[in-house]
């Protein structure tokens, strides 16, 4: 029997809960393999994304009309049927409860049947409870925003009640489409056009010059995107290549480069000139590096499978013009596109993933020539891991001074210091961080 819309979404939100699945493979894998409608591609994609960013929520407005927790798929399967009942106004209450009801069917019993169904019709009578009547400010931002009480409880730390409201909030939108052009290949004019004609709906990105923001479409189906005119990449994490302040024929390792979006850009902005030495440690990682630059016809960029950690036994001391470490971290930056992160981290993490952040910067500084800049970046806005570690590597290397980071003049004005923080309210970008560093002469 063919699998309704709401019958994959609810094995695929099973399968990242079980399996740890990351969500937005699963969904281009299941995408590929189904012969999906447009709008049944959408829902799926809607349907997943939204109850995965907003379980806690949906469990806060389930629980209390559940005596005893379900079994898993039960109460996934309740999640999914609430957040269309409270969230998606197109969808009919009638359609929601038909389709739980034959879902439950299908793969439980007449008991379960009768469970889920009157579980529905016992919220929609009563209505939900409401998360602003909340007192503890930690559990109110952690049940709207549909975050772990950690998160909540450091976002309002950092960032202060108001300003945490509107970041969670912001990372409950779902994420636009950004490319950016290949400008050795065309220009972003040229590319606008083509895309156009391909059935593209597209726009110049206000932000960045090299950036378009999809508004309809998928690029990666293109034959622009095939033929190497263009990469898929959020505008904030473009903005590193140009911290770098990149010229002609510069010597550039990338330390943590895969799946090679920077890579490729860094590339791209020397104009095919110099050379870009890209390092990941596991060697399946490097090949997505290789074959970004071969679809790309970048002949400037060598891959190597190598721990940054271990970089200064590889190559020579200061023989490199530039270096990004745009290291492993958290996350919490890119809530919209992978959800499921909230869910997987622990707080500990976040200590664990800063001594990695800056074992690998004080690995690859030895690297960096006389006058060379050093870039840190990383996709999260947690500040342990961002000022946190630039705080540290600063006391650890006097050799190094902090630069004020260089960003497209249309972004300036986000500058508080320094470095530069972006916050998904900036200009609906992925979280994103960056710091950069000269070496004493």
């Amino acid at each position: 029997m063919k699998k309704t819309t709401r019958e994959l979404a609810l094995e695929l939100l099973l399968k990242i809960e079980k399996q740890g699945s990351y969500s937005h493979l699963l969904i281009n894998e299941t995408l590929k393999k189904y012969p999906l409608k447009r709008e049944d591609k959408a829902l799926l994609t809607e349907l997943v994304y939204g109850t995965l960013q907003r379980t806690i929520t949906l469990d806060y407005f389930l629980d209390p009309f559940l005596k005893k927790k379900p079994e898993d798929w039960v109460q996934m399967l309740l999640r999914l049927s609430v957040y269309q009942l409270e969230f998606l106004d197109k969808i009919p209450e009638h359609a929601v409860l038909h389709e739980a009801g034959e879902i439950a069917k299908r793969k439980g019993h007449a008991g379960i049947t009768n469970f889920v169904n009157g579980v529905l019709r016992n919220l929609l009578r009563e209505g939900v409870k409401n998360p602003d009547e909340i007192q503890d400010p930690v559990k109110k931002l952690a049940v709207r925003g549909s975050l772990p009480d950690f998160l909540a409880r450091r976002w309002i730390d950092q960032f202060g009640a108001a300003q945490a409201e509107e970041i969670a909030a912001a990372f409950l939108i779902p994420p636009h489409q950004t490319v950016r052009v290949n400008e050795t290949e065309t220009t972003r004019k040229a590319l606008l056009s083509e895309l156009q004609k391909e059935g593209i709906e597209a726009e110049p990105s206000p932000e960045i010059a090299e950036a378009i923001r999809i508004k309809h479409g998928s690029v990666a189906d293109t034959a622009a995107f095939r033929n190497g005119k263009c990469s898929i990449q959020d505008e904030s994490s473009m903005l590193v290549a140009y911290a770098l302040e990149l010229t002609d024929d510069l010597h550039v390792l990338d330390a943590c480069a895969a799946p090679g979006g920077k890579t490729t850009h860094i590339a791209e902005r020397m104009h095919g000139t110099g050379t870009v030495t890209a390092l990941d440690i596991h060697r399946h990682k490097t090949k997505l590096i290789e074959q970004a630059a071969s679809r790309l016809s970048l002949l400037n960029i060598r891959a190597h499978e190598l721990d940054a950690r271990k970089a200064g036994e590889e190559f020579d001391a200061a023989s490199f013009d530039r270096v990004l470490v745009d290291a492993p971290c958290s996350g919490f930056g890119v809530l919209r596109r992978k959800p499921d992160i909230k869910y997987t981290k622990r707080e500990e993490d976040i200590l664990r993933l800063s001594k990695i952040q800056l074992d690998i910067l004080d690995e690859v500084s030895q690297l960096v020539k006389e006058n060379g800049i050093l870039v840190y970046s990383t996709c999260t806005i947690d500040q342990e891991e961002n000022r946190g570690v630039v705080t540290a590597f600063l006391e650890k290397h006097p050799e190094f001074e902090q630069l004020s980071v260089t960003v497209p003049e249309t972004l300036r004005h986000l500058k508080t210091g320094d470095d530069l923080q972006v916050l998904p309210t900036d200009f609906g970008s992925d979280g994103f961080y960056v710091s950069s560093f000269k070496r004493r002469p």
